[in-house]
């Protein structure tokens, strides 16, 4: 498709193509239509090329794998440039707005390990006032906060992230931040519980599911072993309890890869506008409806979803996919009724499958809105947004 050619250019790198600047932010780049410069594939060392050469191949909306592109294409949680004390303040700062009370247990635990400052985790999980935090970690949580409360990150807030952290390192953090969201929604659509023993630490309502496996915590059952796991260096511990998980817990899908062949074209697509349409994501919105359509969603569906609206009268299998988005990621809790109605729908791998696919394209939501991706050229937004 010729427009998809368009959008994979304006992301990467554009000999040729211009703009009109009054169209864009002051901050955003005329040709890359976001707030990072384009990219060419000389700008990445040789180990990236294939990654760039995916990206301009790619059949299909690919904006958030070109900004990705600006990182330093590094393990981001062990080994990115910017040190593993940032990189667990990041993900510390997901887990508390996305109340993902697993995600936080495991990421405390390493916190501490990795020399993080008691009072600073406190102050992320009770969300108090940033006054006295200073230096990079003040900046990475006063951007985790903002951008995934309101689904954007202002032009001054991302000024002091860039002129603090450097591009390559912002980048980094953003793309971590997106990593842990889709991660969550893993845990969260699956129920996961504290292993058996630990503490929720987190300052949230708590009472024990009747939904889950008392082996693996979860509302799957628990996988034949052997199982990997990690011991935290300060505690002597484990920090990855055996079996349980967002790694077992995707053990039960057959891949993303054959999840049109099994649920549908037009079910992928329903979920991926639901899932633009929790995360207010205009690019990815309006870059997926033409899609949605050409699969066979009924455009009186799109017009209610765009306006955040479920009607009445829906198939079964398209209430119940509206209703567990709005819970995964409105409320960040998916009931044990609308858990059951999925699963009844889809069966276990496939519904694990459609949930990494909505989980990838909240992390994409994420890093396209701290870059603040504008629609290429001409193309007129479809989703109304805050």
């Amino acid at each position: 498709m010729e427009w998809v050619r368009v959008v994979v250019l304006a992301a990467c790198t554009l000999v040729g193509q211009t703009a009109v600047a009054g169209q864009l932010p002051d901050d955003a780049h005329p040709v890359s239509r976001n707030r990072l410069p384009p990219i060419e594939r000389q700008d990445l060392d040789q180990s990236r090329h294939e990654a760039f050469d995916a990206v301009m191949r790619a059949e299909g909306p690919s904006a958030s794998a070109a900004l990705r592109l600006h990182g330093s294409g590094t393990d981001l949680r062990f080994s990115g440039p910017v040190g593993r004390p940032l990189t667990e303040v990041a993900i510390l700062i997901t887990a508390r707005e996305i109340d993902q009370l697993y995600e936080w247990a495991m990421h405390e635990l390493d916190g501490l390990a990795v020399g993080v400052d008691e009072v600073l985790i406190d102050i992320i999980r009770h969300r108090e006032p940033l006054d006295g935090v200073g230096g990079s970690e003040a900046v990475i949580m006063e951007v985790g906060r903002e951008l995934l409360s309101t689904h954007a990150l202002s032009a001054d807030t991302y000024a002091r992230a860039l002129a603090r952290l450097g591009q390559t390192n912002l980048v980094d953090l953003i793309v971590l931040i997106g990593n842990y969201v889709s991660t969550g929604a893993t845990l969260t659509a699956f129920n996961q519980q504290m292993p058996m023993g630990w503490r929720q630490s987190l300052p949230l309502p708590f009472a024990l599911p009747d939904d889950i496996h008392p082996d693996s915590r979860n509302r799957l059952p628990l996988r034949p072993g052997p199982y990997r796991t990690s011991v935290n260096a300060l505690y002597g511990r484990m920090a990855s309890p055996g079996g349980i998980g967002p790694g077992q817990i995707r053990a039960y899908g057959k891949g993303r890869g054959t999840l049109e062949d099994r649920v549908g074209r037009r079910t992928m697509m329903l979920a991926i506008l639901a899932t633009a349409r929790a995360h207010d994501s205009q690019y990815d919105w309006t870059m997926h409806e033409p899609l949605a359509r050409e699969a066979g969603v009924e455009p009186a569906l799109i017009d209610a979803m765009r306006l955040g609206e479920r009607p009445a009268g829906l198939a079964e299998a398209d209430d119940a996919l509206l209703a567990f988005a709005e819970e995964l990621f409105d409320d960040n809790n998916v009931s044990a009724e609308t858990y059951r109605r999925m699963e009844t729908a889809l069966g276990v791998p496939d519904l694990v499958d459609l949930v990494a696919l909505m989980g990838a394209h909240a992390a994409d939501a994420a890093v396209l809105a701290a870059f603040d991706q504008r629609l290429p050229e001409g193309v007129e937004p479809r989703l109304p947004t805050p």
